[in-house]
């Protein structure tokens, strides 16, 4: 069994239809420990207002999407347990406190990050946390780099 963080940026496409939607489902159906920091609910729901903002969803594709990801077998970690080392990769790899906090859930648990975040993403691709992430659309059906 894998070890993935997962972060909300990955969340969000298993509710709602967007590019790389199908690769992140596929990590349900996989045989995954799933781990986020708690940060990701209140992330989540910031998307999901915006969205709603937008025009973009009605009030009920939103709470069917919160009601949704409460449900999945999703394990969340206290950000205050992780703020520690987190504040130390934001300030090592020039990332906000946010996206640390999933880094350093990864690290802490030896798992990997799976992200749709490009400009995170990018931005450690030449770093040592390298070998923390996985790009979403690189995941084949059991949620594994295909």
């Amino acid at each position: 069994m894998s070890r993935l963080v997962v972060d909300a940026s990955v969340a969000v496409k298993w509710f709602l239809s967007e590019a790389h939607s199908q690769h992140a489902r596929s990590i349900l159906d996989g045989d995954h420990d799933m781990l986020a920091p708690d940060l990701l609910i209140a992330e989540f729901g910031n998307v999901l207002w915006k969205r709603i903002r937008a025009g973009d969803i009605t009030e009920e594709e939103a709470a069917a999407a919160l009601n949704g990801l409460l449900v999945t077998p999703l394990q969340l970690r206290s950000s205050s347990a992780l703020i520690v080392p987190a504040l130390d990769i934001a300030n090592r790899m020039q990332r906000s406190v946010y996206d640390a906090l999933y880094l350093a859930l990864a690290v802490t648990e030896n798992a990997r990050l799976v992200t749709a975040d490009g400009k995170l993403f990018d931005a450690l691709s030449a770093t040592p946390l390298s070998q923390t992430l996985l790009w979403v659309g690189s995941l084949g059906k059991d949620g594994l780099p295909a």
